[in-house]
């Protein structure tokens, strides 16, 4: 984890809601007589919903069959869900359900890492109430929650006892060891994760005590969640090349027959190992008169198909396959294949032959294809998609079949391909589809930006370039701390060719108005010096040699572009790319670029793939409003302006360390602010530096991400028949 002022831990974030809960609040008081009749019963629940702004907007919910538990007794054992052959049923009183719309839920907020586990009960609790107006009907976990998880989603499930919320309860392995180790069957591997299946099954019983420790959820658990424990997913998505060396190591390992889950023939070490562990884990839950099906974290780069086009090899080095691994008669409620599956990755949906001709909706749609021959393979246990969504991000991380890339797209735009994804995912036959996820997570980081950021503090800022920040239906907003001021560069209406420039900065942006004069420009530069003894060329469209980075607009064609100076080029830390491939600029400047794709070649053809990249740079304009990537607008004669921290060149703008790559190294280098210079018609006018005190907690603001009804419509739909 790093080491990290206490006070970020412990301090309790900035109130979230402010004069938006004010607004929201009034509204559900006028609006209370609207609602239906049933709804009208749970005014604390809606309440505690609108607590994020956004979801006011929404409906209530149809009231339709009751999602009540409705448990079984077979051989000894209570389900409340079962998968039997391609059929996950989860049992209610209003009948089975046999699909199931789900939601990822994370286990920190801003400002932390995952292991800091920083939600707490009131977060809980008005989240919940949201998800249940979203339509949601399951939330996945990867790990054990704090105890406020579990407490407060039995309050919830008592206060709306025919729409609770099931678990999908994960189990992680407390360490990543066994990638270091390449070896599965290390005895302190085997020994940590056994004890974690274990206390994972007393906490979701409420029968657990621990103690603190670093990384993981202590306290004291004593809220009973099994009515509503639909299932488990133990694992994490394995690294193929230690799971390969781990499989070689332990070819003699024997074959697992277990009381609840054996192995089979033709299990390879990996799944004998993991059998073993659902068969302990089953036994746990057994000796309390439980059983719910259980299956282990699997996705595809991993999955039990062969993938002869992929470029990259250890995409198809290792096939994990739950066929391998399967319940006794002892085990009444079965297993299932879970997979964490994108539209995007790997790169064999865009040049597997039979995946590219397979149709749906009238079109050809790989990722369709892909879920269908995932269906096929399993044909004795249901198959679960519980991962999948695209990212509302400025920055993309690879090019995707149908647009659905790994970022640049709108939030309303990614709903819409979410809601579409949800869909596609039932129509397909498969028995559930998990959003990844619900809220956006600062910590996060990916292959195309990881290199260019300070890792140890990478929680305490928020990145548009990063597309893994923003894959959830909540958006966590940039704040801002209220001690923050905005400041006036230049306030002097004779001044050309801004009369008034001011700014304002937050844990994502540099924001900038810029005020014109009378006959504003066609074409304006705003360049920003962050490195006083770095200079050089002009920046674009100026005489200024001082800048760094540079914003150029076109007024007229609403556009732009985002310059760097070459020597804060982030680019080259991750792969050597070729002047050819990169986008036109001036002599010691580059475009605002990110790979999204190395030159590959197609094995099974030979084909030679070119290096893809993203021109993130690219000036989007319009209110954020309209389009969440936008950076720019007109207002009056205003420029309105959001300058992502990484197009400055910061590694790390809560510390003033900007990133200076050294051959494939990335250096820090302290920067005293942001000098800040317009040019036009030949005038570059200098006006004051942007500043601010460095920061060690953040402050953020939630809210419901526009087009998420979109979402909320797919997945009440799925549901409705």
């Amino acid at each position: 984890m790093g080491d990290f002022p206490r006070h970020l831990v412990e301090a309790p974030p900035r109130p979230r809601f402010g004069r938006a809960k004010a607004v929201t609040i009034g509204l559900v008081t006028l609006g209370m007589c609207l609602f239906l009749a049933g709804a009208a019963a749970r005014p604390a629940v809606r309440s505690a919903a609108f607590a994020i702004p956004g979801v006011a907007a929404l409906s209530a919910p149809p009231a339709g069959p009751s999602w009540a538990p409705a448990p079984r007794s077979a051989g000894g054992l209570s389900s409340v869900a079962v998968a039997r052959g391609q059929t996950f049923a989860l049992r209610t009183a209003g009948g089975d359900v046999t699909f199931l719309p789900g939601i990822n839920l994370g286990s920190t907020t801003p400002g932390h890492l995952p292991g800091e586990l920083s939600i707490g009960a009131e977060q809980y609790r008005v989240w919940f109430a949201a998800m249940g107006w979203l339509g949601i009907r399951v939330i996945r976990i990867y790990t054990i929650h704090p105890p406020a998880f579990y407490t407060e989603l039995v309050r919830y499930n008592r206060a709306n006892p025919a729409r609770p919320l099931y678990l999908m309860q994960g189990v992680y392995f407390p360490d990543e060891s066994y990638v270091e180790k390449r070896n599965l069957y290390d005895r302190g591997v085997t020994s940590a994760f056994r004890d974690e299946l274990r206390d994972a099954s007393a906490a979701v019983r409420g029968r657990l005590a621990r103690a603190p420790q670093a990384g993981r959820a202590d306290g004291t658990w004593d809220a009973d969640v099994t009515p509503w424990l639909t299932g488990w997913i133990i694992g994490v998505e394995l690294d193929p090349y230690a799971a390969d060396v781990s499989d070689k190591r332990n070819t003699a390992a024997p074959a697992v027959q277990g009381r609840y889950f054996r192995s089979t023939a033709a299990a390879s070490p990996t799944e004998r190992w993991l059998a073993a562990r659902m068969d302990e884990l089953a036994g746990y839950e057994a000796a309390q008169g439980l059983s719910q099906p259980i299956a282990f974290v699997n996705w595809p780069t991993t999955d039990p198909l062969r993938h002869p086009e992929e470029p990259l090899g250890q995409e198809d080095l290792l096939q994990l396959d739950p066929n391998h691994v399967l319940p006794t008669a002892a085990w009444p409620a079965g297993t299932f294949a879970s997979y964490h599956a994108y539209p995007y990755y790997p790169d064999f949906q865009r040049h597997e032959p039979g995946l590219q001709a397979y149709r749906y909706r009238g079109r050809p749609d790989p990722y369709a294809g892909y879920l269908a021959a995932l269906r096929r393979h399993h044909r004795d246990m249901p198959t679960l998609v519980t991962e999948f969504g695209v990212p509302s991000s400025i920055g993309s991380a690879h090019h995707g079949p149908l647009g659905r890339s790994q970022g640049d797209h709108s939030e309303r735009e990614a709903m819409r391909i979410d809601a579409e994804l949800l869909r596609l995912i039932r129509d397909q036959g498969l028995a559930g589809g998990f959003l990844f996820a619900w809220a956006d997570e600062w910590f996060k980081f990916t292959w195309n930006t990881v290199a260019h950021q300070d890792a140890e503090r990478r929680q305490l800022w928020h990145d548009p370039l990063t597309n893994e920040q923003h894959f959830g239906l909540i958006a966590m907003d940039a704040a801002g701390s209220p001690e923050a001021t905005t400041a006036y560069l230049v306030d002097d209406e004779s001044a050309r060719p801004a009369r008034r420039v001011t700014a304002r900065v937050d844990e994502a942006y540099v924001h900038l108005r810029v005020g014109l004069g009378a006959s504003p420009p066609g074409a304006l530069t705003v360049g920003f010096d962050v490195l006083p003894g770095l200079t050089g060329p002009a920046a674009p469209g100026s005489g200024n040699r001082e800048a760094d980075a540079a914003f150029v607009f076109d007024l007229v064609a609403r556009g732009g572009q985002a310059y760097l100076r070459k020597e804060l080029d982030p680019l080259p830390l991750d792969f050597a790319v070729r002047d050819a491939v990169r986008g036109p600029a001036p002599a010691g400047w580059r475009r605002f670029e990110l790979i999204v794709n190395r030159d590959l070649s197609v094995p099974s053809t030979g084909e030679r793939l070119p290096a893809e990249l993203q021109n993130a740079g690219s000036l989007r304009y319009g209110r954020p409003s309209d389009d969440s990537r936008s950076l720019w607008y007109r207002d009056g004669d205003e420029l309105v302006i959001r300058v992502p921290w990484a197009m400055l060149g910061y590694a790390d703008p809560s510390k003033h360390l900007v990133g200076v790559p050294d051959g494939k190294r990335l250096t820090l280098r302290p920067s005293p602010g942001v000098s800040v210079t317009v040019s036009a018609a030949g005038t570059d006018q200098a006006t004051g530096p942007v500043t601010w005190t460095n920061w060690n907690r953040v402050y953020y603001t939630e809210r419901l991400k526009q087009g998420a009804e979109l979402f909320r419509d797919a997945a009440l739909a799925a549901t409705a028949s």
